[in-house]
């Protein structure tokens, strides 16, 4: 869907930072100063949330996965909600060290959290000792409650998708190691030269994140949309294909 200045106004995308608080590096991005406070240019956010709209659905319809990661009170909700809406995953508690960079570690973690729920289903859970079953709930809910929306993950993501780059300087390093692309939302106070794909947004307002995010989320949708359309035309061709192939051997 074509992105509306006017609605990114309402929203108010256009608020950045105080601007003795400003990132140099977002010049390009800023249309003036009021009252102390930097003036996002609203024109670019709308392109710029195109050109990653663009390349989100692309991502998607190759069959990665993007990860969204925003760990900031304001952020959590929304990025939840919208990321569970298109089955992609998502970090919204704190970022878990090595999450990219140590994925095998991740894995195993993942692995034990599906294990405990294996217990729970054929009876070997009762087995345990009231002690022990507790132990093993509360692994459980420590797993859950961080890596659960990553459980799905069984490899390292497409691409990620960052609120706030300064709080996910971790999360921003590891996909840099790995080459990753990233996508962020990025305010007046932080440096776009480290992300991929730049949105220039305020990231602390929950209306502005939840705008960005809603665009962003319909163009992944459109992508995996895409996908499933293919796989359901070549599903449909296969058995032709398999007939044409035993009418040549035939002949």
């Amino acid at each position: 869907m074509a992105v509306e200045v006017k609605e990114l106004l309402e929203a108010g995308v256009h608020f950045g930072h105080l601007t003795r608080k400003w990132d140099p590096n977002m010049a390009p991005y800023v249309y003036m100063e009021r009252n102390g406070i930097h003036i996002i240019n609203l024109y670019k956010t709308a392109a710029k949330i195109d050109e990653a709209g663009a390349a989100l659905a692309k991502i998607a319809a190759s069959g990665r996965k993007i990860l969204f990661v925003a760990t900031k009170k304001q952020a959590k909700d929304i990025v939840a909600e919208k990321a569970g809406e298109i089955n992609m995953p998502y970090i919204t508690e704190r970022w878990p060290g090595g999450m990219l960079t140590n994925f095998v570690t991740i894995r195993k973690a993942v692995k034990k959290m599906a294990s405990i729920d294996r217990m729970k289903k054929d009876g070997t859970f009762n087995t345990l000792s009231k002690k022990e079953r507790l132990q093993v709930d509360r692994l459980r809910a420590k797993l859950e409650k961080n890596l659960g929306s990553i459980s799905d993950m069984t490899r390292l993501p497409g691409a990620l998708f960052v609120v706030d780059i300064k709080r996910e300087h971790i999360a921003i390093k590891e996909a840099q190691k790995l080459n990753i692309p990233i996508f962020a939302m990025v305010d007046t106070n932080s440096d776009p030269r480290q992300v991929d794909y730049v949105i220039p947004a305020n990231d602390d307002a929950s209306k502005s994140i939840d705008k960005i995010l809603s665009h962003v989320t319909a163009a992944i949708s459109t992508g995996l949309a895409e996908r499933k359309a293919e796989k359901e035309a070549s599903d449909k061709d296969a058995p032709k294909a398999k007939k044409a192939v035993a009418a040549n051997e035939e002949e």
